[in-house]
């Protein structure tokens, strides 16, 4: 009885101890990234889709009577053209996270298009501010996620 006790708490406390693992920052940041969590993606120009670019807000849990204003830019390079290429659906800019809020969608509308392989065919959301001087990206000096690029291609 008693070595199924010990078995037990051994297992108990080990299971414990896991519960803790991954990365920790005590600075508070505000983070962009694709639907699979990456900076950077391919869109395919025979594609007709509308694809999500979510914000993220990593802080403590902000007050019932707070509110964090987050402002982006979208960049386009010289191969892609709005309404043929791409739609940007989402109007909203500055997007604004309400208490209880850690994460805001950015949404473009992919067209099916052909884009010229010699020109530069990406579209970059960039935060850009924040209300509350928050990092933009993780912290740290590179500071990355603070932006996505996504690259429509020809398949």
């Amino acid at each position: 009885m008693k070595k199924i006790f010990y078995v037990l708490t051994l297992v108990a406390v080990l299971c414990s101890c896991a519960d803790q693992e991954g990365e920790w920052f005590d600075t508070p940041f505000v983070r962009i990234a694709t639907s699979t969590g990456a900076s950077s993606t391919v869109v395919l120009s025979d594609v007709r889709n509308v694809n999500t670019y979510s914000v993220y807000l990593s802080s403590t849990p902000l007050a019932d009577d707070d509110s964090l204003t987050v402002s982006y830019e979208v960049v386009v390079g010289d191969g892609l053209v709005e309404d043929v290429d791409y739609k940007v659906v989402t109007s909203q800019n500055p997007l604004v996270f309400l208490p209880g809020i850690y994460d805001m969608p950015i949404r473009i509308r992919w067209l099916k298009n052909p884009v010229d392989p010699a020109k530069d065919n990406t579209v970059t959301i960039r935060l850009t501010a924040n209300s509350k001087g928050y990092n933009l990206g993780y912290p740290g000096p590179d500071h990355k996620q603070s932006e996505v690029i996504i690259e429509k291609r020809n398949n």
